[in-house]
């Protein structure tokens, strides 16, 4: 329990040890599945699946911060689960070389998947797959020096409009406070913790720099 003083000192030995039992997805590993990763992976949950079919690129590495310039070319999947490991030796991390409905067909259980892609389409795939198998999921996304996280559980993904768009420039440190509170979010219900749930949180910078904070209630 020594690795875990400072969570220990928030909830206690019991709640600590209740995460090792405790199994997660991390779908993509890219700006925000670094971050989700690292902020995660030495938190002592038990297994953490990351999938990621992408090798890393040059362009990717000033807002994925699991990745060196030495990673260019390799898979993304398999470097944050190294650098997660090198962190805390006890995790379970398995790297999943592949896209997200082939690691659906893999028939693996877990008890929140994070959403760490780059695209609507395949959000709207892991809502529907969530709905499936009746597994609560948190998105995030981010976009120049916005964001949005929403806990999803009730709501659905489908009142999004689904394009197929890509994303504007990005600020990498808007990449990092997103999945800074989309992991609060996975580490406070796994800890049996309260969490509101089917709430958007949406952050951004308006016009004169100001950082504005709004909620909208999901439809159920």
């Amino acid at each position: 329990m020594n690795y875990f003083q400072r969570q220990v000192q928030l909830w206690g030995e019991e709640v600590q040890a209740s995460l090792k039992n405790k199994r997660i997805a991390i779908i993509g590993s890219g700006g925000l599945g670094c971050s989700l990763g690292i902020g995660l992976g030495s938190s002592g949950i038990g297994e953490i699946h990351v999938v990621d079919f992408d090798t890393v690129s040059l362009h990717n590495i000033h807002h994925q911060i699991a990745f060196k310039l030495e990673d260019e070319g390799k898979s993304k999947a398999q470097v944050l689960s190294s650098l997660v490991r090198s962190r805390y030796e006890g995790v379970n991390i398995i790297p999943h070389v592949m896209d997200f409905e082939t690691f659906t067909c893999k028939g693996v259980e877990v008890d929140l998947i994070l959403d760490a892609t780059d695209n609507l389409p395949t959000r709207a795939a892991i809502n529907g797959y969530a709905k499936k198998v009746q597994t609560p999921w948190i998105y995030g996304s981010v976009e120049a020096f916005n964001g949005q996280v929403c806990f999803f559980e009730r709501s659905s993904f489908d009142a999004f409009k689904v394009l197929n768009k890509t994303p504007e420039g990005i600020a990498a440190p808007i990449v990092m406070h997103i999945a800074s509170l989309q992991a609060n979010l996975a580490l406070r219900y796994l800890a049996g913790l309260s969490v509101k749930k089917d709430v958007l949180y949406y952050l951004y910078f308006d016009n004169t720099g100001e950082l504005i904070h709004q909620t909208f209630s999901m439809p159920i």
